[in-house]
């Protein structure tokens, strides 16, 4: 079982930045991939992006360029950098794992955009 953290949310104006961190603790494999979801108001959950073990990244149309996923593997870390915000990236922000056996979630955090 793996147990999921977040951390960084909070109110920002448009065009502003924030950092997002996700600390995992627990049965970590080694193979694994991290990834970050969006809720929204009125919205289904929305992946926004993924990174592997090996560091291999993938985004969101909706967010490329804007947000960088990264990760230590040595802390068991992930981190979303997310850059010129819009008030459309409120969100709760969750946290995800996904290995072998399958996914855990973290609680979530508030990210709130004003214009």
């Amino acid at each position: 079982q793996v147990q999921l953290v977040e951390s960084g949310g909070g109110l920002v104006q448009a065009g502003g930045s924030l950092r997002l961190s996700c600390a995992a603790s627990g049965s970590i494999l080694s193979v694994n991939v991290m990834a970050w979801y969006r809720q929204g108001p009125g919205k289904q959950r929305e992946w926004v992006a993924a990174i592997t073990n090996g560091g291999s990244t993938n985004y969101a149309d909706s967010v490329k360029g804007r947000f960088t996923i990264s990760r230590d593997n040595g802390k068991n870390t992930v981190y979303l950098q997310m850059n010129s915000l819009k008030p459309e990236d409120t969100a709760v922000y969750y946290c995800n794992i996904a290995d072998r056996r399958g996914n855990s979630w973290g609680q979530g955090t508030q990210v709130t955009v004003s214009s």
